[in-house]
């Protein structure tokens, strides 16, 4: 199953490595990433394969909101599947 995680906060040193090294740490593979700073704001959109993850959707939801809390970042997390729904025209 891939997933679409988002994060946005204000710009700092090291937002990408703690995202990607708490993906790493959970056998979450990096399909995608993109990311840019907008007027001093951290915007970052990554697609992940959860296949072979030794954790669900909904426990890495909480692990990576607690993280971004602890990073003072926003970061959200949903099923592409539920992403292409709302965002389809």
């Amino acid at each position: 199953m891939n997933a679409i995680i988002t994060v946005v906060g204000s710009d700092k040193v090291g937002i990408i490595a703690e995202v990607s090294a708490l993906l790493a740490k959970h056998k979450i593979n990096i399909a995608d990433i993109t990311q840019t700073i907008l007027s001093g704001n951290f915007v970052m959109m990554m697609m992940v394969s959860l296949d072979g993850a030794d954790i669900a959707i909904d426990g890495l939801r909480d692990v990576l909101t607690k993280t971004g809390e602890e990073m003072g970042v926003e970061i959200n997390v949903m099923a592409e599947k539920v992403f292409s729904s709302m965002h389809r025209i």
